[in-house]
């Protein structure tokens, strides 16, 4: 089997969060088989037209996931923390936590493919 660049990126992750961003990586590429992911700014990205998110790889205490430009993803999320006028973030504790916010992430990757789509029209 073939790693793509996170694959091997991830075999070097050496940080207790490491399971749980495993889980959240996951979870982000199968909300949506067009979502793709790649190594930016030295830390795993997910995208589609343009950067969805990208995890925070220092923290510690919990596996952090920064939305480029959350604040214009369309919806009502509830984990979506920030009150600036781009990004947003998501943290998460545990595996058992990325899992209870499964649905949420789903929604999410679907709104941001949903507003890139209708601007590429």
């Amino acid at each position: 089997m073939a790693h793509n660049e996170v694959d091997v990126w991830m075999g070097r992750y050496d940080n207790p969060m490491r399971e749980v961003v495993e889980r959240v990586r996951r979870i982000m590429l199968n909300a949506d088989d067009r979502v793709e992911e790649c190594i930016k700014w030295q830390a795993p990205t997910f995208t589609y037209r343009g950067n969805i998110a990208s995890f925070y790889p220092k923290a510690k205490n919990h596996a952090t996931l920064m939305f480029h430009q959350g604040a214009l993803i369309p919806g009502t999320f509830p984990h979506l923390l920030g009150a600036g006028d781009t990004s947003r973030s998501m943290q998460f504790v545990s595996i058992a936590e990325a899992e209870e916010r499964r649905e949420e992430l789903t929604a999410i990757v679907k709104a941001w493919i949903a507003l890139r789509d209708a601007a590429a029209e």
